[in-house]
Formats: structure tokens, C-alpha cells, sequence
């Protein structure tokens, strides 16, 4: 699969979602995406709006994660924290699933959440983390189903603070339940181009990473 240095960066959401991350790490996270053309930055919902402020101007959307990284927030809390990173800038949201719901067979109670914050924000956006390495593959099945009912925008492999990453079977797995009607995101330990390309070549249409610069540095001229 041919795809363009420009293109490629366009792919990458640039991520800083660590606790300890200063205001520093996030301008330079900022600073980063600009110069390299990449699509968004993720960040925790506490920086939106000063990514928002930093970035204004620039073709870089704001990314704010929402019930992170445990997914273990009420579908209140949830609701409230994606619409307060909305009016605070952000242009996308990557929430967390309901993963406890989804492991005790609870699937309308995840169906009914992963709705909830979609109609919430409207228009913007919503990416659902799944957290792939503790789901089955009938787990995963059953959140990309209610993902494409509830009309998100993405799949997204993990969050990069479980116990696995993102694995080329899993962005497979979920291309095929979605078809071409959601985006899927690959995140967690994608830090190489041969990593990118991998998911890309499995069906991922974007890629959560924080080895962006690495990534492109790597591509073959």
C-alpha cells in the first residue's frame, strides 16, 4: 500500500496521555503536530483548553479522551465529561467502553452508553476504545456492532495503558464487523513505519501513537 509522507501524518492523532505530562510536554506536543503535519493531538480532557488556544489556526484538531483509561465512569460522568471537552475545544473525543459492562455480558447497558455520548457531542466525532487485549473476540464483535448502530465515528484498538496494544488480527477483526462505515484506530505500541503500515494494511484508518516523529523519520525516501 502506497501512501505519501503527507498522508501518513494526517493518519497520526500525536499523544501525550500521561499524568506526569507538564505544560511543556504539551506545547511541544502541539508544536510537534504543526510541524509535522499531523491530523490531531489526544490528550487528557484537563489540557483541551489550552490545545484548543495553541493550536488555533492550525489544520490540527484537538482530541480529548473521555472515561480514561479505565472506561469505569458512569455513563453520566461520561456524557458531562465529553460535552464540557467539546465547549472547551475539542474537535474529536476518544471515549473508553464500558469494559466491566462488556466482560459481565452487559451489552445493552455498553450499547446504551456508547449512544448516550454520541448524541451528546453531536457532530463531533467519537472514537470508542474498545481495550482489545481483555475482550474476546465475540466482545469485540459485539462493541463494533453497537458502535456502527450507535453511529460512531471509530473503533479504536486501546488505550496503550492495558496489558496488550494494538495486534494486526484485532484491526482486521474490527474492519470486517464495521465494513467501510466507521473508522478504526490503531493504538498501543505502534511506534515503527513498519508498525503503521501493518495496521494500515489491516484496515486502520488512523493511528494513536505518541513515536509519531519516529514513524515518519522511518519512512523510506
Amino acid at each position: 500500500m502506497m501512501v505519501s509522507r503527507e498522508e501518513l501524518a494526517r493518519m497520526i492523532d500525536h499523544t501525550q496521555l500521561h499524568a506526569y505530562a507538564t505544560q511543556g510536554d504539551i506545547d511541544k506536543l502541539c508544536d510537534e503536530a504543526v510541524r509535522y503535519g499531523f491530523g490531531a493531538v489526544a490528550i487528557n480532557p484537563a489540557w483541551t483548553s489550552h490545545c484548543a488556544k495553541r493550536l488555533a489556526g492550525a489544520p490540527v484538531k484537538v482530541d480529548a479522551t473521555i472515561g480514561f483509561p479505565l472506561g469505569a465512569s458512569t455513563t453520566h460522568i461520561k456524557v458531562e465529561e465529553a460535552r464540557e471537552a467539546v465547549h472547551n475545544g475539542a474537535e474529536e473525543v476518544d471515549m473508553v467502553v464500558n469494559i466491566g459492562a462488556v466482560k459481565s455480558g452487559h451489552l445493552d447497558l455498553m450499547a446504551r452508553e456508547i449512544d448516550a455520548v454520541v448524541r451528546a457531542v453531536k457532530d463531533v466525532p467519537v472514537k470508542v476504545i474498545l481495550e482489545t487485549c481483555y475482550l474476546t473476540n465475540d466482545e469485540k464483535k459485539a462493541v463494533c456492532e453497537a458502535c456502527v448502530r450507535a453511529r460512531a465515528a471509530f473503533v479504536k484498538t486501546s488505550t496503550g495503558f492495558g496489558n496488550a496494544g494494538a495486534t494486526v488480527e484485532d484491526v482486521r477483526l474490527m474492519r470486517e464487523v464495521v465494513g467501510e462505515a466507521l473508522g478504526v484506530k490503531a493504538a498501543g505500541g505502534v511506534r515503527t513505519y513498519a508498525d503503521a503500515m501493518a495496521m494500515i494494511e489491516a484496515g486502520a484508518t488512523r493511528i494513536g501513537t505518541s513515536a509519531g516523529v519516529d514513524i515518519l523519520a522511518g519512512m523510506p525516501s
